[in-house]
Formats: structure tokens, sequence, C-alpha cells
């Protein structure tokens, strides 16, 4: 029954992550560059712009991680170049990853009794935790879509239950697999690198004794995984890679230098210097940051600020979880000398999840703290175990009042999040991914004429891109003709010009007269009443986005 019922959470984890996908969300640039890049790769060796098999795409200069263009490339193979090939592998890590923290709370939780000589049921356990993943709105949200970070959230949990394999079994083999799986992570998100050493610390330290137990496959683990992370080191060391990553840091943000400087003019005693410094600012922002990521309106109310990362009116988790993860804490607490190394394990990983996020200035942050996902939802599951347990002990009447409610609200909270997903969220949310541009590159596809030019809005995020991904323009041609221009504030470059495309801020009356017998195509607040205006561009969420006009 079990078995059946693991089956059907897994089938129902594939239809909301395959429901879809190739069509909505739109693309979003990130998204193109992945897919484009992959294209390149397999076209010419080389990615967009002529660095051959990257570690790093360098890509809008924000030097991506590359594992994930690898995974994309046999899809692009064989599918084309198209929303599929590039969201496809992410969706189906996103439906192991279900199956892979059923396995992995059964592994962590065997043969444990709650101590009042009942069994402990982990396969119930896993089967809930598994059923909230497949649904859960930040994992959901993250496996529908080219996401790195959700396939850096796999292997994270691949390496924890492997090294959990690994201490309870004997032979190199888990070990093995486990450096692997975390290194493999490093190679593809950028929190990753900084969760993962911390989580495979802690487990070790969790797990002190059986770990004693081990050493000769823990050091030649660790020796693998010092070789395996050497091209990724050599990488750091040309100092593009890093730029990126100064450019989102805690320290780029100048706010604690100017508090200290304010602090320091309003007390001028002796002990000024050591009362009021960059280093105690900057600390008290990390923690006001990490945790942000544990606030119930980010938890289960708004969600992430950012809008390319959030559902509108939603939290990262459900309200009814409210209930279930203030049960799972109490259920911990309650049961903690039972268990205190698989609470500890869990406790841990939710701890250092979102460190990664803390140190950016863009705070609470859900993809970049998107692993929290997983502690967090076997904290929820043990919620609901909990629950149902004592459920089982009331009155008949009572539990099937219990039993109705319960499904009612967990079905509603969920038939919610799906409505605003799919109904509200492109049209609330109209510039989070870019709609529009698909639309205009078909509509240029079927123009007979060849103008000049085709001056193309850059109010949308990275439209080169977007018009390489969908017209397929051949690699090798493009690594001749395009310049990336200097990073911006955030950090990130562009390409204004390629072949006959030019991607600027239209400004109407100046480019009337410098770009004639050329299409002029701005948004609907950059191009003025009266003009002569042949197609209104719309996106597939009814927005207008473009306005083209015939010079």
């Amino acid at each position: 029954m079990k078995k059946t019922l693991l089956v059907i959470v897994i089938l129902l984890a594939a239809f909301l992550r395959l429901y879809k996908l190739g069509s909505y969300p739109a693309l979003n640039a990130d998204e193109a560059a992945i897919g484009y890049n992959a294209y390149s790769l397999l076209q010419t060796g080389k990615d967009e712009h002529g660095n051959a098999w990257p570690i790093h795409f360098q890509s809008f200069n924000d030097y991506k991680p590359g594992l994930y263009f690898y995974l994309v490339m046999p899809f692009v193979k064989i599918l084309g170049l198209n929303e599929w090939s590039v969201r496809l592998p992410n969706a189906i890590v996103g439906i192991a990853t279900v199956y892979l923290i059923y396995i992995f709370v059964v592994e962590l939780f065997k043969k444990e009794s709650t101590g009042n000589g009942e069994q402990f049921n982990e396969p119930l356990l896993a089967l809930i935790s598994a059923f909230m993943l497949a649904v859960s709105p930040w994992h959901l949200h993250f496996s529908r879509g080219g996401w790195e970070a959700n396939v850096a959230t796999f292997l994270m949990l691949l390496g924890t239950y492997l090294l959990v394999r690994a201490l309870k079994d004997s032979g190199y083999r888990f070990f093995f697999l486990s450096v692997t799986s975390f290194v493999l992570a490093l190679y593809t998100y950028h929190s990753a690198r900084i969760v993962s050493p911390l989580l495979l610390t802690g487990i070790l330290l969790t797990f002190y004794k059986q770990t004693k137990l081990h050493l000769k496959p823990v050091f030649v683990s660790f020796v693998l995984g010092i070789v395996l992370i050497v091209p990724l080191v050599r990488d750091f060391a040309k100092g593009e890679v890093i730029s990126r990553a100064s450019g989102v840091g805690l320290f780029a943000d100048v706010g604690p230098i100017e508090k200290t400087n304010e602090q320091r003019m309003e007390h001028l005693g002796t002990f000024s210097v050591i009362l009021h410094n960059k280093v105690t600012n900057y600390g008290l922002a990390f923690l006001k940051n990490w945790g942000s990521h544990y606030h119930g309106l980010f938890l289960f109310i708004s969600g992430d600020v950012i809008q390319r990362n959030a559902v509108p009116e939603t939290g990262q988790m459900y309200l009814y979880e409210i209930i279930t993860v203030l049960a799972g804490l109490y259920f911990v607490i309650k049961t903690y000398k039972q268990r205190p190394k698989v609470y500890n394990l869990i406790l841990g990983w939710l701890f250092v999840a979102p460190i990664p996020a803390a140190l950016t200035f863009q705070s609470p942050h859900a993809l970049r703290a998107e692993n929290m996902a997983v502690p967090l939802t076997i904290v929820s599951a043990l919620g609901v175990y909990f629950l149902i347990g004592r459920i089982m002990y009331s009155r008949r009447v009572l539990k099937r009042a219990f039993i109705i409610i319960a499904i009612l609200f967990v079905s509603w909270n969920i038939a919610r999040y799906l409505h605003m997903y799919y109904a509200h969220m492109s049209k609330e949310y109209p510039f989070s991914s870019q709609y529009g541009v698909k639309e205009l590159v078909e509509y240029l596809s079927k123009q007979k004429r060849d103008f000049k030019n085709i001056v193309v809005t850059n109010k949308y995020d990275q439209p080169y891109i977007l018009f390489l991904f969908y017209t397929k323009y051949l690699p090798s041609e493009f690594q001749k003709q395009h310049v990336l221009t200097l990073r911006d504030k955030y950090g990130f470059s562009t390409v204004s010009d390629y072949s006959n495309y030019i991607f600027k801020t239209i400004d109407w009356d100046k480019d009337k007269l410098l770009y004639p017998d050329s299409l002029i195509i701005g948004a609907d607040e950059e191009i003025p009443d009266g003009t002569n205006v042949v197609e209104k561009i719309y996106g597939s969420n009814g927005y207008l986005y473009f306005k083209v006009v015939a010079n």
C-alpha cells in the first residue's frame, strides 16, 4: 500500500512540475543564457563569448557555475533549443528529489522508537515528507525552470543521504559517492559552496562515534574531494568569478559603514571605536539577514520580495504549515533525547541553509536559501506525523471532524497556490519573466522586407540573449561580432548590438533620425501616440510589451 501511495506522490510531483513547463512562465534571460550557451558548446565547443568548455560561464559577466549548462546539453541535442530542453533537466531533478527525501527520511529514522514502546513508523513519516515536498510552493517554484539552485539542493540532499548510509555501512563506496555529490553541488550553484562544506562537516561531527569507526574511508574520501575541487579553485584564482559575488555581497552595502560613522559622531567618548565599528554593524546586518529567513511573513504569508522568485500573496510554505511546523518543533523537543543525532542533523541543516543568502544585501532570498525547503519539509512532516498520532487517539466523532477539516484546509491551500501561480502570477508580476519577447521574435521572423537595423528597447532584462535563443543565431557568428559592455553597479554586463540588432533605451525623437529604414521597437511608454505603429506585441499574459514602428 505504501509503495502504491509513493508512486502516486511521485506522479503528482511529476504532473505539477511538467504541466505547461514549456510555456509557463515565460523564459527568462538566465534560462535563455543556459540554453544558448549549451547550444553554442554543441556547435563550436565554446560558450557564447568564445571560452572553451568553461567551469564558470561568463554570460552577463556574472560567471554562472557551469554544471547545469552541461546537464542541459544532451537535452538541447535531442529536443533542440527551446524551453523544454532548458527546463526539463531541472524538472526531472525536482521529481527525483521527492523520491530522494523519502528514502532519506526512512534511512535517517530507521529503527527508532517513540520511547513509549510504540515503534516509530518511518515509512509513514517518509511518505508525508515526500508528499509535502511534492506540493511545496518553495520547491515546486524552483523545479519549474532553469534554476541551478534546485539541482544543488538535490545534490546536497543526495550527499547527505549517502553519507548517512556510509556511516552505517562498511566500505568506501558510499563515502566516495557522498563526497562526489557534495563536490558536484559546488560546481552547480554559489550558495552550495558555503552550505555543502558546513553540512558535510556537521554530519561527521554529529555522528562522531560512527566517524571514528570509518577514519580511513573518511580520509581517502577527503583526499578525493580535494582532487575534485582543484579545477574549481583554479577557476576562482582568475578573479572574475569572485568579482560578481562581491557585487551582491553584504560588504557591497555601504549602509553599515554609514551607520558606524553616524554612531561615532553621536558618541564621542573613549570607547566609541570599540562600541561602534564596521565589524559590529556588518555582523548585525548579517544576523538580521539570517533571521529574516525564519520570519513568518517570508515563510507563510508574502514570500520573497523579488518577483521572479515569488507567487503573489503566497509564502514559501502553505498557511497550514504554521501549525505543522510548530507541532514538528514541539515533537522534536519532546522526543529529542530518543534521537538527538537525527534532530541535530535536521536542525543543523536548517541553521546553515540561509547563511549564503544572509551574506548578500538581498534578504530574505528564496532562491539562494532554497535548500531550506528540505529540513523545513521534514520538520513540517514531523508535525503532521505527531498530529495524526494525536488524532488517532481522539473520539470517533472528533477524529472524523479533524480529518475532514484538515483535508479541506490543506486542499484549499494547495488549490489556492496553484490558482495564484497559473492565473495571477504573470498578470500581477508582468516583468518577472521576459513575456512578449518570443512573440516579438516570431513576428520579426515573418517580415519579408529587409530593414537596415532592428532597434529594440533594453527596458526588459538582457534582450540580446533571448533574441539569440529564439532565432537560434549561429554561435560561431555571434562569437566574432559582439562586445560586452562594462559592468553596471550590480556587476552585470550586456551586449548592445550584433548583426543588425541594436538594443538600447528608446529615445524616439533622436532614434527616428538616427535609424532610417529601420524597425524601432519600444515599450508602450517609449513610443508616443501618433507614430506609425505597425504592430503591437502582447505577451501570453495579455500585457502589451512592445510597439513596432517602421521608421
